[in-house]
This record gives C-alpha cells, sequence and structure tokens, in this order.
C-alpha cells in the first residue's frame, strides 16, 4: 500500500482556520473517495497554537452549518517535523508561510498561501496529465505544478492571507468559513480526480 499524501494546514492558535479547514476537508474527502479517503491524510497546526483545545465554539458552529464536524479535534503547536512530513502545506496567511519556512526552508516548494495554491490551480495541466503511478504521486506531480506556476501568477498580496476570526462576532467566522472553502475544495476536488 502506497503512503498517504500529507496536507499540512497551518494558522495561528489552531483552533479557528485551520481546525475548520482540516476537518471541512476530511468530510469533503470522505465523502468524494469514499474508501479510499486514507489516500490523503490532512492534520492542522498554529504557529502560537492553543495545544489541547477544541475547536472555537463559533468554528465550530459554522463548520456545522458546511456538514461537518470538529469530532475529538485538538489544537496542536507546529513543531519542525510536521512540515517535513507534509507533502503540502497551506497556511491562512503570508506570515504563517514565513514562519513554516523559517523553521523548514527546504520545504519552499510545498509550502503556499491557501488561497495561493488554490489561484495557481489555473495554471496547471489537467489532472490526467500529471504524472505518477499512485494518488500520492500525482498528488506531488500537482504540488510541483503549483511550485513551478507561481512564477506566472500576478498579484497576490493581502488577498493570500485568510483574515484571523479570533474575537470577532459569528459572522466572521462565517466569512472566514467561505472564503476557506473557496480555496480548499477546488485544490481538494483536484486532488479527487487524480484516483
Amino acid at each position: 500500500m502506497s503512503p498517504a499524501f500529507t496536507i499540512l494546514l497551518v494558522c495561528t492558535g489552531n483552533i479557528c482556520r485551520s481546525a475548520l479547514a482540516e476537518r471541512l476537508g476530511r468530510a469533503y474527502l470522505d465523502e468524494a473517495l469514499g474508501a479510499s479517503a486514507t489516500d490523503v491524510r490532512l492534520i492542522s497546526a498554529g504557529t502560537r497554537a492553543v495545544v489541547g483545545s477544541g475547536m472555537h465554539p463559533d468554528s465550530a458552529l459554522v463548520l456545522a452549518g458546511f456538514g461537518a464536524q470538529p469530532g475529538d479535534f485538538r489544537a496542536r503547536q507546529l513543531t519542525e517535523a510536521l512540515p517535513a512530513q507534509a507533502d503540502l502545506i497551506l497556511t491562512m496567511t503570508r506570515t504563517h508561510r514565513r514562519d513554516v519556512l523559517a523553521s523548514a526552508p527546504r520545504g519552499l516548494a510545498r509550502t503556499f498561501t491557501l488561497r495561493e495554491a488554490a489561484a495557481l490551480l489555473a495554471y496547471v495541466p489537467p489532472a490526467a496529465s500529471l504524472p505518477g503511478d499512485s494518488l500520492a504521486k500525482r498528488a506531488q506531480s500537482l504540488v510541483a505544478a503549483l511550485a513551478s506556476a507561481r512564477t506566472r501568477r500576478q498579484g497576490g498580496g493581502d488577498g493570500d492571507d485568510v483574515r484571523d476570526p479570533i474575537g470577532h462576532p459569528v459572522e466572521v467566522h462565517q466569512e472566514v468559513a467561505e472564503a476557506i472553502a473557496e480555496a480548499l475544495l477546488p485544490l481538494l476536488r483536484q486532488l479527487t480526480e487524480l484516483r
């Protein structure tokens, strides 16, 4: 059995944005891939995690509106080992990306903000043309294509960041969740087409 393709999602506290992205992504992959869902592993961490905490109640409420549940989610701290194990690292802001790369500079070609990676999908070849003999190998080819497409993309900047909803009303958590879903689900859809 080939190893799972691992996606690491990173934010600050790992109780709102990356936690929601992890569980939303997991629900999507479970539905889309069925028995093959274990071919893609989703994990999340925070640069200043509220270690051991469950998902923020407002983010959990919004997540339920997307048809997913936090379950036994517990926040974890970003360590040097996590980026090293990941095939794709998606951060919520450019600052988080810098934090990841400060501890794992060799991960540059695998590290993107979530919105940056979603925008780069427009520049990658169709799933059918990506090389590899397994979902994990083809997914690694997709990540390489995203990295090589960086030079063709204009813009980014503040638009690559997903706002932190902490300390804001539930409506902000909803806006943030919609921004995450809008960027994450097309990426995961592309991955599911690599089977």
